[in-house]
């Protein structure tokens, strides 16, 4: 057993452990930053740097196998192994004080980016001057949601996840008074006008009311450009007790949702970007877009927010500019963009409560490198010091 042990022990402090891992994890950044053409930056972040196993799949099967450790899997042992060097070999003196810091402020730059793929969250909140709102929508991630409108003062809403969609089963959510059957789902979809003489080229089912009478829903390749967003559509039908109330057409190309009526209850359905609700409201005041004299060029981009929490304990306003983002109540927003119009602003709004470990992590490892400099450079002068008054000795002159 303590063979067992210090074999184990020889090998996660190994030196050959670390180059070993430094080398896997060029060769995933190698082969990342290649797939990174056909899958585009965000899909390629959670193959390979946000996954414990990288996954092949064979064409036209569906099959998945694993060909090599994810980034969770190689940014976990090199931890491991960094950790376990450290102790083994730690010694509290000063003059390794500045390899203690740098190590140490290597291991939190680790677990920060660790903790980062699992805490971040990114959303963005388009608005117009005078619009509040009170929840950021998802860049890729969809949802459908269906709405009881009927009270004027208040909406019940249920939504659907996109995952739930892609499995096409049907679903019964005890909020709803009917069953959703999930006819077809595209992760990618154009609309195109239905013309009798000239039907579209599509085998799916076709909706029995809604939008779907005057459109198809045409699927085609996914994109994974990181400029371009998926536009994803289903086909729903929706059943009573009494049977089918019909077959709508959801997509996110269209902006308003579709209502119906049943058992006396109005209802929306729609397809929407996924959205997440906070406890507070933004209400942009007024957007600014300042150009250089004379030009075009954009010189700075602003929004003025009115910020107000829903339990009253603030109402102020914030000015966002490029460099100077909002932080409140865990979340950031920065001025990500804006709308030709001028009037419309677009905020990306970041939730990653380990936002602060790579700063930490920076300046642990600049001081202790610097520190670990400057032992080199007095112990480089003393020796030179040394040689120069031993030099000085020989040479001095017998009396």
């Amino acid at each position: 057993m303590k063979a067992y042990l210090e074999n184990l022990r020889s090998f996660f402090v190994s030196l050959h452990l670390t180059v070993a891992l430094l080398i896997l994890s060029m060769l995933l950044v190698f082969v990342a930053t290649i797939d990174q053409v056909n899958l585009g930056i965000w899909a390629v972040q959670e193959k390979y740097f946000r996954s414990a196993i990288v996954f092949w799949t064979f064409p036209d099967s569906g099959l998945a196998i694993p060909i090599f450790p994810g980034g969770y899997v190689i940014g976990g042992l090199l931890l491991i192994n960094l950790v376990c060097a450290h102790l083994y070999r730690f010694a509290l003196t000063w003059r390794k004080l500045g390899i203690q810091l740098a190590h140490g402020g290597l291991i939190l730059l680790l677990l920060g980016e660790f903790f980062t793929g699992l805490w971040q969250r990114e959303s963005y909140l388009r608005m117009d001057q005078g619009e509040t709102k009170s929840y950021s929508e998802s860049f890729h991630a969809v949802e459908m949601v269906l709405v009881d409108t009927t009270e004027a003062d208040s909406n019940r809403v249920v939504a659907i996840p996109e995952a739930r969609l892609e499995e096409k089963n049907g679903l019964q959510h005890p909020a709803l008074p009917f069953r959703l059957e999930i006819k077809t789902y595209y992760p990618n979809a154009t609309l195109q006008m239905r013309n009798p003489n000239n039907p579209p080229a599509t085998t799916t089912a076709a909706a029995t009311t809604g939008a779907g009478l005057q459109l198809a829903l045409i699927p085609i390749p996914i994109t994974y450009k990181h400029n371009e967003r998926n536009s994803p559509g289903a086909l729903v039908e929706l059943t009573g007790a009494e049977g089918s109330i019909g077959t709508w057409m959801v997509s996110l190309q269209l902006a308003e949702p579709q209502t119906f009526s049943y058992q006396g209850r109005t209802w929306q359905i729609q397809l929407r970007s996924k959205r997440t609700y906070h406890p507070f409201t933004l209400t942009l005041k007024k957007f600014s877009h300042d150009k250089y004299p004379g030009t075009e060029i954009p010189r700075n981009f602003s929004s003025l927010v009115q910020v107000k929490s829903k339990d009253g304990e603030d109402d102020r306003e914030v000015l966002i500019l490029m460099n100077n983002p909002l932080r409140y109540r865990g979340l950031t927003f920065y001025q990500a963009g804006f709308d030709n119009n001028d009037t419309t602003t677009i905020l990306q709004v970041v939730r990653n409560p380990s936002w602060l470990l790579p700063y930490i992590s920076c300046v642990l490892m600049f001081v202790g490198l610097m520190i670990q400099f400057g032992f080199s450079l007095a112990g480089m002068f003393r020796k030179r010091q040394r040689a120069a008054t031993a030099s000085a000795t020989v040479s001095a002159p017998a009396r």
